[in-house]
């Protein structure tokens, strides 16, 4: 069941709509943050647990192909068991997993509880595209850069707290943070988020040859195929630019940590102002020309970034950097309101665990590259990739 809702923001937020609105966001902030922690807190990590950048990346790259895994059961729950009830799981299983991460004892017990986090925060993903576009239909691409700017919000300030809480108390302790947050929103979502608000598909149901052969024909569609093309660009870029981004300013410009933490911060802050306004536009202009422009902004930051040293430069450049993240409203909203209905959170899962498996590569590769003392050529490639998802975005799409 779609729900009609008026254009204006204030009619979005009315009738309780607000309300389930705010909890997705909510969700999606901690779930979000908590993952981009995770490079914030490297340097605690590296020093207790004797791990170098290689074995870094190598635990973001769990963590993100975990996230990419989760995804297909993500979306099967969220068709088979509903929307609300799947972000409420979503939650409370991220709430234990969070104790498993802040009682690690050694790198194998870190990795496993990483893993099993990346899985849980992924059964978040596809489900909360498919209720915004459920219950907002007419403006589905502004409530999704809202709910997607506040993931960015979550991603700026949750780095920053947790690291002032391991420098006075532990790393532990900053994850901590994060049990009573999970354990609140799980609440606030039930009593928020209706427990489904798209028809129960039979099709799902009733998983058999006839519904792969639907899934395949949903997802086949050559609209679909080139937006997962640039998806996958967008990710790989993400993945790899955010895991290693305060190192890259630290060994490679000479930026102190804390002056590298906060231009990372102001990466996700800028994010926020631009994914509402890529929402707003994507519904006023239509995606191809709000992507390329996107990619091509986020690109030429890329590039840049590879001959600036100058504080107020490396200001700038990270500005247009935080571009890209505008892209993923405008992509995610195009494949969920294309996919066919009664298979939006199973299709919109299955393509999201792909592209983000890709992209999952990326941290691991720029942490081999960083080790062996190629920084800049990881940095080089994603510039390369953003170039080429800006020019799929302007001939294909």
């Amino acid at each position: 069941m779609k729900y009609e809702v008026k254009t204006t923001l204030g009619a979005m937020l009315s009738d309780g709509m607000g309300w389930i609105l705010l909890g997705v966001t909510a969700g999606w902030a901690l779930s979000l943050g908590m993952r981009f922690v995770f490079p914030a807190l490297l340097p605690f990590l590296q020093s207790e647990f004797r791990i170098d950048l290689a074995t870094s990346g190598l635990l973001l790259t769990v963590l993100w192909s975990a996230y990419a895994i989760g995804h297909i059961p993500g979306g099967v729950l969220g068709d088979r068991i509903g929307e609300g009830n799947t972000l409420v799981l979503s939650t409370i299983i991220s709430t234990g997993t969070v104790l498993v991460i802040m009682s690690a004892i050694n790198v194998s017990m870190l990795f496993v509880g990483t893993f099993i986090f990346g899985i849980a925060t992924a059964l978040y993903g596809p489900t909360r595209f498919t209720i915004l576009t459920d219950l907002y239909s007419k403006k589905a691409g502004t409530a999704i850069g809202l709910t997607m700017a506040g993931g960015s919000l979550g991603s700026a300030t949750f780095p920053v707290i947790t690291t002032m809480i391991a420098v006075y108390l532990s790393w532990r302790h900053g994850f901590g943070l994060f049990l009573v947050l999970f354990a609140i929103v799980a609440v606030g979502l039930r009593l928020t988020v209706p427990q489904r608000t798209s028809p129960k598909s039979n099709v799902v149901n009733q998983f058999s040859r006839e519904t792969l052969d639907q899934l395949v024909k949903g997802i086949s569609r050559e609209s679909i195929l080139t937006v997962v093309m640039i998806q996958v660009c967008i990710s790989f870029i993400m993945q790899g630019f955010s895991s290693f981004y305060p190192s890259f300013l630290v060994d490679m410009r000479g930026i102190s940590p804390g002056v590298a933490s906060s231009l990372f911060g102001g990466f996700f802050i800028i994010g926020a102002i631009v994914q509402p306004l890529a929402g707003n536009i994507t519904d006023r202009f239509g995606a191809k020309w709000t992507l390329t422009g996107l990619l091509g902004v986020s690109a030429s930051g890329l590039w840049l970034l590879l001959f600036v040293e100058e504080f107020v430069a490396l200001v700038l450049v990270t500005i247009l950097i935080s571009t890209l993240n505008g892209c993923y409203v405008v992509t995610q909203t195009k494949i969920a309101d294309t996919l066919p209905t009664d298979l939006q959170g199973t299709g919109l899962g299955s393509l999201k665990a792909g592209w983000m498996l890709l992209g999952a590569t990326s941290p691991l590769i720029i942490g081999v590259l960083a080790s062996g003392g190629h920084f800049r050529i990881g940095y080089v490639l994603l510039a390369v990739i953003g170039t080429g998802g800006m020019l799929i975005s302007l001939l294909r799409l």
